[in-house]
């Protein structure tokens, strides 16, 4: 029988147009973070995480790639979990959004009872901005 162990969301920004934050080139930048209570498992752990974020194009449109990662920790450098890679459409000018939907499965339960997960993103053009909304969500299951 499956059990829920607990479900979590940072909601970073709520609305479109809600924040204006660039992103350096080269410097994944913490855009949601949850911890996870696990304490009840007895079972390795199952996580699924989802959310979203919302870009928009540098004032001067350009091959612009963009690329979520998820860690099970705080720092860009802990386990990645999930990551993927996004090119931004030239032709749209508004404010683009970038959904993704990932899972960190057979996790063994953490001494502390609690896992943690940090999503980042990171761009490889200046002037690339972070506008809203932008969210991640997670549920930790266990047999």
């Amino acid at each position: 029988m499956t059990i829920l162990l607990d479900a979590r969301t940072s909601q970073n920004a709520s609305t479109a147009g809600s924040i204006a934050s660039p992103i350096l080139v080269g410097t994944p930048v913490l855009f949601g973070q949850i911890g996870l209570v696990v304490t009840e498992a007895t079972t390795p752990i199952r996580v699924q995480l989802s959310g979203i974020i919302t870009l928009q194009l540098p004032l001067l449109p350009a091959l612009t790639s963009i690329t979520v990662t998820i860690v099970r920790g705080t720092a860009p450098t802990d386990p990645v979990v999930f990551s993927a890679t996004s090119n931004l459409d030239l032709e749209i000018l508004g404010p683009q959004s970038f959904s993704f939907v990932g899972s960190d499965y057979n996790v063994p339960a953490p001494p502390s009872g609690q896992l943690t997960y940090t999503a980042f993103v990171s761009s490889n053009l200046l002037g690339t901005v972070r506008v809203g909304p932008e969210s991640l969500n997670g549920i930790a299951f266990a047999e």
